[in-house]
């Protein structure tokens, strides 16, 4: 498998956004959260994943960039977690709910935590 983030992984479908804030199910370990739901996916794609950080919480763009670099890094090094785990396709939101700072170390470890809950959950 490889650490890669390509495009056929990005979730851009309106449909699938919309979906998943209408009938999607959501885990958190604060700041993060992952809102996600089953969708039907072409080409044997396993998972569409988007990224998201608050403007109410970070004013400036190049902030609020910086923080989406980090979470798309963070799924990108911890994906092999989730894509060996799903038995069918996921349209995911990955979002950043704080004002506080976090080093990539931080959000690294708590991403991992985040991606077990969410195997547990989807287990269930």
């Amino acid at each position: 498998m490889s650490f890669t983030y390509p495009t056929n992984e990005k979730l851009k479908s309106q449909k699938h956004i919309d979906l998943l804030f209408s009938e999607g199910k959501s885990v958190s370990k604060y700041p993060l959260r992952l809102v996600f739901a089953p969708v039907v996916l072409e080409n044997d794609e396993k998972i569409k994943i988007g990224v998201s950080v608050s403007k109410k919480h970070f004013k400036n763009a190049v902030n609020r960039n910086h923080y989406k670099r980090l979470l798309r890094e963070c799924y990108r090094l911890n994906k092999k977690m989730l894509v060996d785990y799903l038995e069918k396709p996921y349209a995911i939101m990955f979002f950043y709910q704080s004002k506080e700072t976090m080093s990539f170390k931080e959000m690294n470890e708590k991403t991992v935590k985040l991606f077990e809950k969410f195997i547990a959950e989807i287990k269930k």
